[in-house]
């Protein structure tokens, strides 16, 4: 007669078989905020601002409205280079005889005899141009600006104009840019980049004694205009 102990591990061993049957194992979860599907399941989902101690919700984004006044930044370069070079040669010969022709005598026309030889014509022609050029040009603007919110179109869009002079003595800066700007592309701190302007146009213009020191005068840029060579 076998011991009843023996009984009693078959029969544990029968039922966490069929218990591993009926179901698939499951390990339990490492996570501090509990099982990911029961939290699906009762609708609680797993965002930072339930779970972070340290959280600060983003400041909302304020709605512009018309006249309302932007920062623009302006941070512009370009860097051109061209190159060209042309060398051209031509070079022609020509030589003509005129072997017959005619006379004109009492209204009637005669064959002249060309009594002192055909008269021949002989030349040639040679022609060389070269030219070389070359252009490298860099441009770099960087400023700030104030713009009003001239007009908002029905798509949203911001059309932006701002002007700004500056006089010291007898120097005078004057700027002024205009242009378009969805409302999305306004930071927070009530910015927008330069790049992000659509339709950017940029105006500057410097007078004084510093600009006249190197501005070109009028017969030079008659010179330059219509210069024949």
């Amino acid at each position: 007669m076998r011991p009843r102990w023996i009984k009693s591990v078959r029969w544990a061993a029968m039922g966490l078989l069929l218990a591993a049957c009926a179901s698939p194992a499951r390990a339990q979860s490492s996570s501090f905020y509990g099982d990911p599907e029961a939290r699906a399941a009762a609708g609680q989902e797993l965002t930072l601002s339930g779970v972070s101690w340290t959280y600060q919700a983003p400041t909302p984004r304020r709605e512009i409205k018309l006249n309302d006044v932007l920062t623009a930044i302006v941070d512009y370069k370009s860097q051109v280079i061209s190159e060209g070079q042309i060398d051209r040669k031509k070079k022609a010969n020509f030589k003509a005889a005129l072997s017959d022709w005619v006379l004109l005598k009492h209204w009637t026309l005669y064959p002249d005899p060309q009594s002192k030889g055909d008269p021949k014509v002989t030349g040639s022609w040679d022609n060389k141009f070269r030219g070389e050029g070359s252009l490298e040009s860099r441009d770099a603007m960087t400023f700030k600006i104030a713009c009003t919110v001239v007009d908002i179109r029905p798509n949203g869009v911001l059309v932006i104009e701002g002007r700004r002079s500056i006089q010291n003595n007898e120097e005078t800066w004057d700027l002024s840019l205009t242009g378009s700007v969805r409302p999305q592309d306004v930071l927070t701190n009530n910015t927008v980049l330069s790049e992000n302007i659509a339709g950017l146009r940029i105006y500057k213009r410097e007078v004084g004694s510093v600009r006249d020191s190197y501005r070109r005068g009028w017969l030079m840029r008659w010179l330059d205009t219509y210069q024949m060579f």
